[in-house]
């Protein structure tokens, strides 16, 4: 009995070996095969001159990502992708022809290794100024006349925008909060009294976000991201409980200051005299913004700029990959 239990235990052992061969080491296994014709088209690829060619011309067209930080000045900065060249799509558009052409270089980006939401909590400014975006803050807590004349602009402008919403504003006007969702445009918190935040208690500040973020959100079905202070009053303590909220604290890099109701003219020449890559354009619906908007939108448009919600400025993503293949 003792025989037999032991003659089978040595018929086990070498069905595993052979099962064990037959898988990693067969010569002959599909498996084994086809990672030799890999290593083969490899070793082949690497060696091919055009391959080598590939690679030596993609180093010209490399642009290193760049880190979120916080400056002393603008504080926190989002960061920017970088690109490289993909060598191997780049060589499979190119290997039937066995001959380099810069134009069928395939681009990719590279993201930096820190982002914006790695940094400690700061306000932002501006958008990172690599990027040739602007966005349109526009705060709201009055001016609903203005409100719809705004909306159709942005709309015949094909332009998507942020707006920051007073959240006594939103109970009071739930059509007209549920008009800017409806239209595609971003929604942010603008606290919701319109106070005074640097000079509130920790718990007031905290009321007022989650206020305006649960009134937010049982009109619109919407969680700000977001969060502008009233007339840009802070100090350290809103930020950073906007950040426990999972809110970042927008400011802005230009001002329309629109609510002095200047010239409309002139107000759209200061702006576009002021307008920078990532800047952050801050206004209100006044009859001087319905008036000039337009006019606005079309001068940035002119001088190259692409405008987008304030997510949109702040991701890491290129507009392009902004190389010249001379």
């Amino acid at each position: 009995m003792v025989k037999k239990f032991a003659g089978a235990q040595i018929i086990v052992f070498f069905f595993i070996i052979l099962i064990s061969y037959s898988t990693v080491q067969n010569p002959f296994s599909v498996n084994y095969i086809d990672g030799l014709k890999e290593e083969a088209v490899t070793a082949s690829k690497v060696s091919d001159p055009l391959f080598e060619e590939i690679k030596k011309e993609s180093k010209k067209y490399e642009e290193k990502p760049i880190d979120a930080v916080v400056d002393k000045v603008w504080k926190a900065i989002p960061g920017y992708n970088g690109i490289e060249v993909d060598l191997e799509k780049s060589y499979e558009k190119m290997k039937q022809q066995g001959y380099f052409e810069k134009q069928k270089l395939v681009f990719k980006e590279v993201e930096p290794e820190i982002h914006l939401d790695d940094l400690p909590p700061a306000p932002i400014y501006k958008g990172n100024p690599e990027k040739p975006m602007v966005t349109l803050l526009v705060n709201v807590a009055w001016g609903n006349e203005q409100l719809p004349e705004l909306l159709k602009i942005m709309n015949e402008q094909q332009v998507k925008s942020t707006y920051f919403l007073d959240g006594s504003w939103v109970k009071n006007n739930p059509k007209l909060a549920k008009m800017i969702v409806e239209e595609g445009h971003e929604i942010g918190n603008h606290a919701y009294s319109h106070p005074d935040m640097k000079r509130l208690s920790a718990a007031r500040i905290k009321e007022e976000l989650e206020k305006t973020n649960d009134v937010i959100y049982a009109t619109l079905e919407v969680t700000p991201k977001w969060f502008a202070p009233p007339s840009g009053s802070y100090r350290q303590e809103v930020v950073e409980i906007a950040d426990a909220m999972n809110m970042h604290t927008i400011l802005w890099s230009v001002d329309t200051i629109d609510w002095r109701k200047p010239e409309p003219q002139a107000m759209v020449e200061n702006v576009l005299g002021k307008v920078h890559p990532g800047a952050m354009i801050l206004m209100h619906p006044t009859s001087s913004t319905a008036a000039g908007l337009e006019q606005l939108i079309i001068g940035l448009k002119a001088k190259g700029y692409q405008i987008g919600t304030v997510s949109h400025l702040m991701d890491e993503s290129r507009l392009s990959f902004g190389v010249t293949l001379d």
